[in-house]
Formats: structure tokens, C-alpha cells, sequence
């Protein structure tokens, strides 16, 4: 049986000619005829609608026995079976046609029959009818629109808060509230539910911008709106800022009651809410004096979740009450508190791969980063500060509080911190005045590590500057430097001691050193700034200055020397423009004033000046300059009764001048006061029965008033000018004398050379005849005190200032004059 079918199988080629090799290859398939295409009804038809896409039916497979239906526009479709009797899919037996089951989702459905098109699309059923338009003056629609506008007004009132713009902010959520009541409004007419999501959002963020803005009380009424409103579930934890508004206003208990509601309306799953509000509660116990009770809130902080701003809270309320066990206790509390940064050894490299140091570096300084360092410095500085407070108290001394402290740090995670403690030490022995147990607490850091061997040799450097030996200062100096180059302090220690010493170029290269290894340190860059100004580099000093004021924008140091150097350049105009911001910021210095006076007076304004040197009288009415400026301008401008008023202060300040009493005098008699004038001339003559001016004076007074002193003041000038006349003769013969000495000293070779010496030495103890007998000693006294301001003003010569001077030449020579017999 098999074989028979086998067989059937089995077809003979004909008998061809063998020789015709190529036979049958010309003959083709007339559904391939694609030459009678266009004539094809059926091709056409089929291309113009969806028939002819239809999927085609499953081809002829090899080597099977079944056949196919081939459909073409020359004959019709042959139904046929499969081989296992399964009729073809979509064909039609009996009249049925078989539903197509496995594509029901294409678009075939149970009704299709044969000739109908494959439309899954719908196309056949012609274009999709528009979308029907928004009716705009619907009520609803109308809402939705006042909705979104509200939510954008609640948003850029945020925004705008971020920024830094309260006002904006607030008038954003102002009017945010008022679009939210009308939508309120707008809801009730129709009938439509309340959003209590936005009308929260809105009172919220209003109360928000209120507190913001420094406007408390509108803020507690809208946060009392939303507490009030039973159907905001969560507004009871608006309570906690409530108590905040309370804390800022001082009102500790209330903030107190409002912080213990808030607490209790918040459930026990939120511990690290109710935690803050403990925090905040202890707090306002602290500001109300209650230690007692701030201390049960931190104590019971500390035994949930521990963190160093309770503990510290905690050390100040038992050193309030003075409870040294608990200190120590809490201490060692607060150091066992994890800092939870591990900082130095996630940014170790482990090997040497460049594309990995590389990346390390980049990290390092990321906001990541830059909230780890935050976070430890925060915790360094709590717990230095806590040491700092609890040392001198805890124990008998400061030095054994401090040393049980560095104990307890070092057995901690902060072991670094120890050596720091220890140069707070030395800080405190300073702070008392007990400079040798600062250097001994400071000279223990020699046998130390290098970091450490350079802060506390800094420190020793800094101390022996102070203390004016330099020697020491540079030693230290030179230590601090060899164990850390690095380091910007140390260099510039090492810099100022080489300035002391006069050296200001190589000062300048330990400067330029401690800048390029900490672009930041300010000190090196004013001192580098100085030191040009030393050596009259101008333009590059202006140059650091202004550097430093772009880092130091509100230093008046800086700006001072910006104005001087500018007034060296001269340049009045711009040292005017800097002096002005610097009394922006430090506006009752009355040196400042008085320079501004100063270069406005010598600019020709005389009312600004009159104004500045006003101001510097009124912050300092000791400063003779300034007084004898004044007084002039009165002079000048014909208001000799308020010129007496600035004389009187000057003759009070200097009471052994003559001068300040004769002008007081010379104001009475160019006012046309002569009885105020003529009693002044007597006291003067009283006080000083020696000056000439005040003779003539009162001859001239009493002469015109016909008093009868005239013969007695008369007779007393005469005398006055003949003791003149022989202290004249004397200091004359004197210097003749002096000078044939030496020359009969220089002629006498080695045998007259004793006593020309001698006789030149004495003559060194008297001063020129040409300036003021004090003036031999201020010359071998060195200025310690250096006014950062520079010399005060001198006031040009008036015509009211060079009669004065005129008046008082006859005193200034008497007071030149009296030398030692």
C-alpha cells in the first residue's frame, strides 16, 4: 500500500528531445502577465478600494500535496482542503461561511461574507465628525478656568517666596485668596462640591507669606481659619507655627501652650515631628528661665534620638543651674552622638588610577560634599563650644576642667578635636594674662605631629609679635613654616615679623607664598597691600585692595585704604567716592569725617566741609584740628559769638596754651564785646603775666575806654620786652660763643678735642633756637601708635588764621626762648 503510493507520486519525464536543454523556460505562469494590467477590471477595481489588501491567502507549500486557490482577474477561485480534511480559512462550504475566529480583533466579524470589503478602519463610513466645541460660558467650564488660575497664583507666590521676593510673594497669595472666595462663590450658584484641597492650599500658603513678611497677627487669623474649619483634618499640626509666631514675638507661653496642642494632635508614628516640637518646647522653657522643666524635655529627647543640638541645649540648662556631675555626664553624652560623616576615608583613593583620582576630586566638592563638611564643622563647633563652657567650672581650676575635657575627646570619635582644646587652653591662659603658661601650654606642641606643631608654633610667633620681641617671633615663625609650608597663617606671620624689620621685599614674597597656597587668606593679601603702599608700588597696591574689597565687601579697613591710596594718586574725586561708602558703614568715626572735610575744603566746598567737620565734632569734640577749623570758619564768615563757643572747648583741652585763651579774647573784641574782652585779657594776664600780646591788648583796651590800668599795664609791657630783649642778647652771645668753640676745638687737634666735645655735647641737650624746646625730646622717642588713618587734617591759612598767628608770634617766641641758665 505504501509503496502504491509511492508510486503515485512518481511522475516520468516525457519524451524530449535530450538535445533541447533550455525547453519550458520561456513558458510562465498567466497570472505573472503584468503587460494586460491595465486592461484588468478586476486588478483595477481591486486597487482602487480596499479588496485588493487584503491579506493574501496562504501560498502553495512545497512539497505538500495541497493546493491553493489562486486569486487573479483570469479565472475564479478553486476552494480546495488541506490534506488533513481542515477547510481553508474564510472559505465557504455548504454555503456557510466558516467564521475567521483568529482575527476577530482585525476588524472580521461573525456576519462577514464573501465580497464584502476589509475595512477594519471604518473608512468606508466616511469622516469622523468633529469634536463638539467647549460652550466657554458654562458655568462649570468657568470654574475650572478660575481653579487653574488660582493654582497658578498659589505657585508663583511660592516661587517668588524662594526667591527672595516677600513682597511679590505675598501680594501672589493675597490675590490668590481673593480668586479663591470667588470661586466659592461661583460653586454655591450652581451647586457644585466644595475643593477643600485648594481652599486649604490657598489659607495656608497666605498664613505662609503673612508670617514671611513680618505681619504675625494676620498670619495667627488665617491660621485660625484653618484650625477652626472642623472639616481640614489635618490643621491641627498648624498649631506648631503658630507657637513659632508666638516664640518670635516673645510671647514664651503662649508658644509653649500651642507647641503642647500641636504635640498632642500628632500621632505617635511621626517621631521625628514630635521630636522638633520638644526641641521647640525646651527652647521656650530656656527663654522663660524654667530650666528645670527644658531639661525633662531634652533628658527625654536624649533617651529617643539623640543629636547634638539637644545635647548642647542640655549642657546650658545644667551649667545655668550649675549641676557639674550632670555637665560631665551630658558631655560625654553629646561626644558618644554618631556625626554620621565619614569624610576622610571616602575620598582616599585606593590606588593610583588617574580616571579615579579624578572623579574623587570632582565629587569632593559637590552639595553632597559641601553638607558633610557643614554637618561636622556643626558638630566640632558644638562640642568645642561645650567644653569651652563646662572647663573652667566643673573642676577646682580652667587648666584640670580642660584637661579632664581633652580626656573625654579622646577616647571619642572626635579625637582630633583633643589638640584643639588644648590651644583653646593657651587662648584662655591668655585671656587672663598669663602669658608664660600660654607659651608653656603652646611650647608642648613642639614634640607633635607636624599640622599640629604649626598651629600651636603660629600661635607662639603671634604672641612674641605682640609682646614686641621679634627675635621669638621670627623663630616660631620659622618653625611654623618648616612644619607645614602649606600653611597661610604660619607664612604670614613669617612675613610680618620680616616687615617689622624693615624688609619689605622679601616680606612681600611670604605674602605672595601664604596667597598662592590659600588664594582666601586675607590677612596675607592686606599685609601684601601694605607693603607695596611701603614701597611705593601704588597702582599694584591699590590692586590687592581692591581684590580684598571684592572678598570683603564691608570692611572699612579695606575701603580706608582704598580712599588714601587714591588721595596719594591724587585723585580726590574717587577718594571722596570710597570715603563716603566707608561712613555708609561706620558713619560716627570722626577721623573719617574730618578727612572727608579735609578734601572737601580743599576742593573749594566749603559747605560740605563746614557739614563733615560739624559731624566729626559732634562724635569727637576733643580734636583740635577740627575745633580750630570751625572756629576759623566762624571767623571768616563773621560769627565770632560761635567761634567762642569751639575756642573755649580748645582752651579747656590745652589749658597751658596761651593761644586758645587769646583767641577766646580776640572773639570777645571783634564782636565788639570790649568789657567781656578786657576780663578775659586779665585772666590771661593772670595765667600768664609773661606774654606780650596780652599787654598790648589790654594797654589798647583800657586806653580806648579811659580806664585808669592803662600806666600800670604800660609799665608791666616795658618790662616784659626789655626781659625779652636781654634773653635775645643771651641766646646771640651763646651761639656766637658755640661757634668760636668749635672752631678753636677743630684747630686744636687731638689736645682741645675733650672739651670741644664736652662743649658740643652740652649744647646737644638745648634745642635750635628755630623750633620748640620739647620738640629735642619727641625727636628721639619712636611713634609707637600709628593712627590707621593717617595725620590729621591741617586746615589751610585763613586770613582769619594768619591774623591769629599774627597775634600770637610775640608767645611762640617767649615760649622759644626760655631756655635753662
Amino acid at each position: 500500500m505504501f509503496h502504491r503510493k509511492m508510486m503515485q507520486n512518481v511522475h516520468l519525464a516525457p519524451d524530449v528531445d535530450e538535445d533541447d536543454l533550455y525547453s519550458g523556460y520561456n513558458d510562465y505562469n498567466p497570472a505573472f502577465d503584468t503587460e494586460d494590467l491595465e486592461n484588468d477590471t478586476a486588478f483595477q477595481q481591486a486597487a482602487r478600494t480596499s479588496h485588493g489588501r487584503r491579506p493574501p491567502g496562504t501560498a502553495k507549500i512545497p512539497g505538500t500535496p495541497t493546493s491553493r486557490p489562486l486569486a487573479t482577474g483570469f479565472g475564479s477561485k478553486a476552494t480546495l482542503t488541506s490534506s488533513m480534511g481542515r477547510p481553508v480559512t474564510g472559505a465557504i462550504q455548504d454555503g456557510v461561511a466558516r467564521p475567521m475566529t483568529a482575527v476577530r480583533a482585525a476588524g472580521y466579524t461573525r456576519a462577514a461574507m464573501r465580497g464584502s470589503p476589509f475595512d477594519p478602519l471604518g473608512q468606508g463610513r466616511g469622516p469622523i465628525p468633529p469634536l463638539e466645541a467647549k460652550n466657554a460660558d458654562s458655568a462649570e467650564e468657568k470654574i475650572r478656568q478660575l481653579e487653574k488660575k488660582v493654582n497658578e497664583l498659589v505657585e508663583e507666590s511660592c516661587i517668588a517666596n524662594s526667591c527672595g521676593d516677600l513682597k511679590l510673594a505675598l501680594e501672589k497669595a493675597r490675590e490668590a485668596g481673593r480668586k479663591e472666595r470667588a470661586l466659592v462663590r461661583q460653586r454655591e450658584q450652581v451647586a457644585s462640591p466644595e475643593n477643600l484641597d485648594l481652599t486649604y492650599s490657598v489659607l495656608l500658603n497666605l498664613a505662609c507669606q503673612y508670617a514671611a513678611n513680618g505681619m504675625y497677627a494676620e498670619a495667627l487669623n488665617s491660621y485660625q481659619v484653618i484650625v477652626k474649619n472642623k472639616l481640614f483634618t489635618s490643621g491641627g499640626r498648624l498649631k506648631v507655627n503658630m507657637g513659632n509666631i508666638y516664640l518670635k514675638q516673645r510671647n514664651y507661653s503662649k508658644a509653649i501652650k500651642f507647641y503642647r496642642m500641636a504635640l498632642d494632635q500628632i500621632p505617635s508614628v511621626h517621631k521625628e515631628m514630635r521630636i522638633k516640637i520638644m526641641e521647640n518646647i525646651g527652647v521656650a522653657f530656656i527663654k522663660t528661665g524654667q530650666y528645670i522643666d527644658a531639661i525633662s524635655s531634652f533628658e527625654l529627647i536624649m533617651s529617643m534620638s539623640p543629636n547634638l543640638k539637644t545635647g548642647f541645649n542640655l549642657i546650658l540648662c545644667y551649667f545655668a543651674i550649675g549641676n557639674c556631675e550632670q555637665m560631665k555626664k551630658t558631655f560625654q553624652k553629646l561626644i558618644a552622638v554618631p556625626c554620621e560623616v565619614n569624610y576622610d576615608d571616602k575620598y582616599i583613593s585606593p590606588n593610583d588610577d588617574p580616571h579615579t583620582n579624578l572623579l574623587i576630586e570632582a565629587i569632593k566638592n559637590d552639595s553632597l560634599g559641601q553638607m558633610e563638611r557643614e554637618r561636622k564643622s556643626m558638630a566640632e563647633e558644638y562640642i568645642m563650644t561645650a567644653a569651652k563652657l563646662i572647663a573652667p567650672v566643673i573642676e577646682t581650676s580652667f587648666a584640670v576642667g580642660y584637661d579632664w575635657c581633652v580626656e573625654a575627646v579622646k577616647t571619642s570619635q572626635y579625637v582630633e578635636l583633643a589638640n584643639d582644646l588644648e590651644i583653646n587652653k593657651a587662648t584662655t591662659y591668655l585671656r587672663q594674662q598669663d602669658f608664660k603658661q600660654a607659651l608653656e601650654t603652646l611650647k608642648m606642641f613642639e614634640q607633635k605631629e607636624s599640622n599640629v606643631k604649626s598651629a600651636a608654633a603660629t600661635n607662639l610667633s603671634f604672641l612674641y609679635y605682640l609682646e614686641n620681641e621679634l627675635a621669638q617671633a621670627a623663630n616660631y615663625a620659622d618653625l611654623a613654616v618648616i612644619s607645614d609650608r602649606y600653611n597661610p597663617a604660619a607664612l604670614t606671620n613669617k612675613g610680618n615679623t620680616i616687615f617689622a624689620k624693615g624688609d619689605y621685599e622679601k616680606a612681600a614674597e611670604f605674602y605672595k607664598e601664604a596667597l598662592g597656597n590659600d588664594s582666601s587668606c586675607t590677612e596675607a593679601l592686606y599685609n601684601l597691600g601694605l607693603t607695596y603702599k611701603k614701597l611705593n608700588r601704588i597702582d599694584e597696591a591699590l590692586d590687592c585692595f581692591l581684590k580684598l574689597h571684592a572678598i570683603l565687601r564691608n570692611s572699612a579697613q579695606v575701603l580706608h585704604q582704598i580712599a588714601n591710596i587714591y588721595e596719594i594718586m591724587g585723585d580726590p574725586d574717587q577718594a571722596i567716592e570710597w570715603l563716603l561708602q566707608l561712613i555708609s558703614i561706620v558713619p560716627t568715626d570722626p577721623h573719617v569725617l574730618a578727612k572727608l572735610g579735609k578734601l572737601y575744603d580743599n576742593e573749594g566746598d566749603k559747605s560740605q566741609a563746614f557739614h563733615y567737620y560739624c559731624e566729626s565734632y559732634r562724635y569727637f569734640p576733643s580734636n583740635i584740628e577740627v575745633i580750630e577749623w570751625l572756629g576759623a570758619y566762624y571767623i571768616e564768615t563773621q560769627f565770632c559769638e560761635k567761634a567762642i563757643e569751639y575756642f573755649e572747648r580748645a582752651a579747656l583741652i590745652l589749658p597751658t596754651q596761651e593761644k586758645w585763651h587769646l583767641m577766646v579774647a580776640s572773639c570777645y573784641r571783634r564782636s565788639g564785646d570790649y568789657q567781656k574782652a578786657l576780663e578775659k585779657y586779665k585772666v590771661i594776664h593772670r595765667k600768664f603775666p609773661e606774654n606780650v600780646e596780652c599787654l598790648r591788648f589790654l594797654v589798647h583796651l583800657c586806653t580806648d575806654m579811659g580806664m585808669k590800668e592803662v600806666q600800670e599795664y604800660t609799665t608791666k609791657l616795658k618790662k616784659v620786652e626789655k626781659l625779652k630783649e636781654i634773653r635775645e642778647q643771651r641766646i646771640k652771645s651763646g651761639r656766637d660763643g658755640s661757634a668760636r668753640s668749635r672752631r678753636e676745638g677743630n684747630a686744636s687737634g687731638d689736645g682741645g678735642g675733650t672739651k670741644g666735645e664736652r662743649l658740643n655735647a652740652r649744647l646737644k641737650a638745648f634745642p635750635e633756637t628755630s623750633e620748640p624746646y620739647e620738640s629735642s625730646i619727641c625727636k628721639e622717642i619712636d611713634v609707637s601708635y600709628i593712627d590707621p588713618l593717617g595725620p590729621q587734617a591741617e586746615r589751610p591759612k585763613t586770613a582769619a588764621r594768619k591774623r591769629a598767628e599774627e597775634d600770637d608770634f610775640a608767645d611762640e617766641e617767649l615760649g622759644e626762648d626760655m631756655l635753662p641758665e
